[in-house]
């Protein structure tokens, strides 16, 4: 039966509000999460590879969540253009530095820093698209298909060998020293050295209080009961906290921590100590596990970040928990998760899961978790992804038949 006219502009009414509608989510994807100005000009073609950075989903870890009852919900960044939640950072440190007059493109600049290898790629990466040279320094017993990477990304790599933070051959002081040198010679004052300093640059976690939280805060609808990460930088784990934590009262935010890092017993019990030290079985300078990019024994001012002075002359860390993750249950995690779910993650994405679920069996079921999925098991294939490596260094490298293994 045909439709009056009434009908018809009932029809044709629905259909334009829908169209308004999508084209509003469009809209509100593109601009309204904090990204930077280099993303917001387009809602439908990325303006370079910068565009392409940002507003990554949240994907629902089914396995992990039908048998917890909670929402346990990735935030897939390694599905930014460089494969990691660093090109946040890169992206915006790099276009700080330029609104700062610290670097000026197409001038022979070069970034410069120290690196374990994706901050290093993600910078590669941006330097390339907006007319900068690259300098990365980095420890050589991190993955070697890192190193490559960053070659392909047009990057200078220059591999050292690991050692503390205060010795002055350190990949991080070595980056410092050569970003000082490098332009001195250059007359016209325009060629110059950026060190970004990731670990103690407080626009590290600025970028993810301005792009990752609010992201994550629209994508659940505000509705998160808590946010679980790890700690390299500390950059993510304190953009993110602040930003949830001023937005959703009662939300709760806890440390992924590897095991050899400090940094669980420093939230937890307010002294910065590993079991590896007591033990006297250390294998590796920084921080004694096969995680790559997380554990610390030292406080970065990013993490400090967290840290609030009180009264007594102590500090409250804002975090309310730490959960400590062995090697053993990183590397059944991420077996678990790729025979599962088809998740193929890197290692502290593994370590976030894991503490997710401890979180979830504590909490019981109807809460909603949230964590990172930095990066893919794409950059970790000659180290935590290779099996006889695992199986060398004694990890059960099988896929668990139950997630009664993560006691």
């Amino acid at each position: 039966m045909a439709l009056d006219n009434k009908a018809h502009v009932c029809v044709a009414a629905t259909v334009l509000a829908a169209a308004a509608c999508y084209q509003g989510w469009r809209l509100v994807r593109n601009s309204d999460t904090g990204a930077t100005d280099s993303t917001k000009n387009s809602t439908t073609i990325a303006r370079g590879v910068a565009g392409l950075i940002g507003n990554t989903p949240l994907v629902r870890i089914n396995s992990l969540s039908d048998a917890t009852g909670c929402e346990i919900l990735g935030k897939a960044e390694f599905l930014n253009p460089g494969g990691s939640s660093k090109d946040r950072i890169a992206l915006y440190l790099i276009e700080r530095a330029e609104e700062a007059a610290q670097l000026i493109p197409h001038t022979g600049s070069c970034i410069f820093e120290g690196t374990s290898g994706s901050t290093g790629i993600s910078l590669s990466m941006v330097a390339r698209a907006k007319g900068y040279l690259c300098h990365i320094v980095m420890p050589n017993d991190q993955a070697i298909e890192k190193a490559q990477l960053l070659e392909r990304h047009g990057a200078t790599v220059e591999r050292v060998a690991p050692c503390s933070i205060v010795d002055r051959n350190n990949f991080v002081n070595i980056a410092r020293r050569e970003a000082e040198e490098f332009g001195k010679d250059d007359q016209t004052g325009m060629k110059r050295g950026y060190f970004v300093n990731q670990f103690e640059n407080p626009l590290n976690s600025e970028a993810h209080y301005k792009t990752t939280g609010p992201e994550i805060y629209r994508q659940t609808n505000g509705r998160v009961d808590v946010f679980v990460h790890g700690s390299g930088t500390g950059g993510t784990i304190a953009g993110v906290t602040h930003y949830l934590k001023r937005k959703i009262p009662g939300v709760k935010s806890y440390l992924a921590d590897p095991q050899g890092s400090g940094l669980a017993n420093k939230v937890n019990h307010g002294v910065m100590f590993a079991e590896t030290e007591r033990e006297g079985t250390r294998r590796r300078q920084q921080v004694d596990t096969l995680v790559e990019g997380v554990g610390l024994n030292r406080l970065t001012r990013n993490f400090a970040n967290l840290l609030r002075p009180t009264p007594d002359g102590n500090s409250k860390c804002l975090l309310d928990g730490a959960i400590s993750v062995s090697d053993n249950d990183a590397v059944r995690m991420s077996r678990w998760l790729m025979a599962r779910d088809g998740l193929f993650i890197g290692s502290s994405g593994a370590i976030n899961c894991v503490a997710a679920l401890s979180i979830a069996r504590k909490l019981g079921p109807g809460h909603t978790i949230v964590t990172i999925l930095a990066d893919s098991g794409q950059r970790h294939l000659t180290k935590f992804w290779n099996d006889s490596a695992m199986t060398a260094l004694g990890h059960d490298v099988t896929a668990p038949q139950s997630l009664e293994v993560f006691g």
